[in-house]
């Protein structure tokens, strides 16, 4: 064991890498709750939903660690659970059914990218300032659903939006959990989301605003079955052959390939394992991610990726695998804590979706915007997400803006032949949607 995950050459040991496989588990637990919440909005059955998350990050996490060598946990993507319920099923009135065969079938192109090495070519093909701001965009569209949820942002006739009643004791809950979030994450308190949902639920509890578990079985209970959602992915296959889920199929696609691309070079780079350059195994990473996505669709999850909470577990010493086979097993061993899921309420679960979108809209400040022509695009991205509701329609008024500012600037050159296709695609898209 110690031979294979170059334990003497990278310079850790078991205890090093189990207490980091666990400070990644802690940094992420939040998922194990929130992408149920996310989901039901959908449609689908929370306890099905909380066994498939498990399933799917346990045997991602798993798969990461033993093929890939890399100290990152997968579990299913923020922002991807939210397009798939708000977006897929909410918006477009697309069954959750044909939308989990959407997410299959993303997976299934994404093994053959990684295997045959078009990603090298997609990736770059696609402008880094629009990559940016397609993964900003979604921390604000994540952070608006997380605020909304709670009460905090409200609809409104005119305006469209307005602040909620700061007198509801669930709000004030929920700015609670905010403000325990920040706070701990602030003091650099690497589980600081996690150890943030139970304070607030724990204060919940002493206000009567969430149920007191009065007992054991409360706690602890036997593992959701999985037969509400398992292979329901084959079942509406034939019905993804339209314009519509295409630009679904691409957006899940686009999303998880670049959002993987990312974190795994942020965790390679802090734990020093990016050599000349390059990342060591990297199709092999890239493939656990892609067999993940297979996985979670199958079991009954939206697109299961990498997260850059991995690199909790690195601060605190993980260096190979093993970090990721120690998170695998604790997701495995949180399968039967699925009565915990009538405790974690939208109150609980709300701060840590404002978090995340403050996380990631830390990349806002590597987007060009003194380029008129990039800023322009990468605007509309941002802003059209939140805007519309829809990580899909933000994506498509951005890409199909580029080629506009590009070729008026004189810069037609520049523009890769993909980035015409997908041009004339999204504007295909808004066609057949109207």
């Amino acid at each position: 064991m110690k031979k294979y995950f170059q334990f003497e050459e990278l310079g850790t040991s078991y205890k090093t890498e189990s207490i980091a496989g666990l400070t990644t588990f802690l940094a992420m637990a939040y998922i194990l709750f929130v992408n149920p919440a996310t989901l039901s909005a959908a449609g689908m059955p929370e306890g099905a939903v909380f066994t498939a998350t498990a399933v799917a990050a346990a045997v991602g996490t798993l798969t990461m660690g033993v093929l890939g060598k890399y100290p990152v946990a997968l579990a299913p993507g923020m922002g991807l659970n939210a397009f798939f319920a708000y977006t897929v099923v909410l918006q477009y009135g697309i069954p959750w059914e044909t939308a989990l065969a959407g997410v299959l079938v993303s997976g299934v192109i994404f093994i053959f990218l990684s295997l045959s090495g078009l990603r090298e070519i997609i990736i770059n093909a696609i402008p880094a300032n629009l990559k940016l701001a397609v993964g900003a965009g979604i921390g604000l569209y994540i952070a608006f659903i997380g605020l909304s949820s709670a009460g905090i942002v409200v609809a409104n006739e005119a305006p469209l939006v307005g602040l909620g009643n700061l007198r509801d004791p669930n709000v004030l809950l929920t700015i609670f959990g905010l403000i325990a979030a920040v706070v701990l994450l602030t003091r650099g308190v690497k589980a600081g989301i996690f150890y943030g949902m139970i304070l607030t639920a724990i204060v919940g509890m002493i206000f009567g605003l969430i149920p007191v578990p009065q007992g054991i079985g409360d706690i602890v209970g036997s593992v959701p079955s999985l037969a509400p959602t398992f292979g329901q992915a084959f079942i509406n296959f034939g019905d993804i052959f339209t314009i519509e889920m295409l630009i679904v199929i691409l957006t899940f696609l686009f999303v998880d390939f670049f959002d993987t691309a990312g974190t795994l070079v942020a965790v390679a780079t802090q734990a020093g394992l990016v050599k000349d350059n390059k990342l060591p195994r990297a199709g092999r990473a890239l493939l656990a991610d892609s067999a993940a996505t297979v996985v979670g669709a199958v079991v009954g999850t939206s697109t299961t990726t990498s997260y850059v909470e991995s690199t909790a577990g690195v601060g605190a010493g993980g260096r190979t695998g093993f970090t990721s086979v120690v998170t695998a097993g604790l997701f495995l061993l949180a399968l039967f804590f699925s009565p915990l899921l009538a405790i974690v309420t939208s109150a609980v679960t709300a701060p840590a979706l404002v978090i995340v979108g403050v996380m990631m809209a830390s990349q806002l400040k590597n987007i060009e915007w003194d380029r008129f022509e990039v800023a322009v695009p990468s605007f509309f991205i941002v802003l059209m997400m939140s805007l519309t509701y829809s990580i899909a329609t933000g994506i498509a008024i951005g890409f199909i803006f580029y080629p506009i500012t590009m070729i008026v600037k004189g810069k037609a050159k520049e523009i890769h032949p993909i980035m015409y296709g997908l041009f004339v695609t999204f504007i295909l898209y808004f066609i057949f949607l109207s």
